[in-house]
């Protein structure tokens, strides 16, 4: 077997082992209920200091998108506030949200 064939099999047995270690990660999905994209996600455990959540080009409207925690986060509360800043300017006002539980029910942000 050529070395080229045996990078790309080891390649092709990576990527769905790292797919199902990323299943295990504390994650969330976020809905966009709005006409504009999404830009920026915050995250607070007092409403005071806010973190940005990295959501790279942001999330379109009405698409629903799954955020996975960085680890830096695992000793933070489970219970915590997030806020959504749009394309237009806007942001939203900041919810409350138990991140420990019912991953798989999106946040739904909308124009209000």
């Amino acid at each position: 077997m050529s070395t080229a064939k045996a990078a790309l099999l080891c390649v092709a047995f990576a990527l769905p082992a790292q797919h199902a270690s990323a299943a295990d990660q504390w994650h969330f999905k976020v809905k966009n209920a709005t006409e504009t994209r999404i830009t920026k996600l915050q995250v607070s455990e007092d409403k005071k200091n806010w973190g940005d959540f990295e959501i790279g080009r942001g999330i379109a409207p009405g698409k629903t998108e799954t955020m996975v925690w960085d680890s830096s986060t695992d000793d933070e509360g489970c219970e915590q506030w997030i806020r959504a800043q749009c394309s237009d300017g806007s942001t939203s006002p900041p919810s409350k949200q138990n991140f420990c539980e019912d991953l798989d029910t999106p946040i739904e942000f909308s124009e209000e």
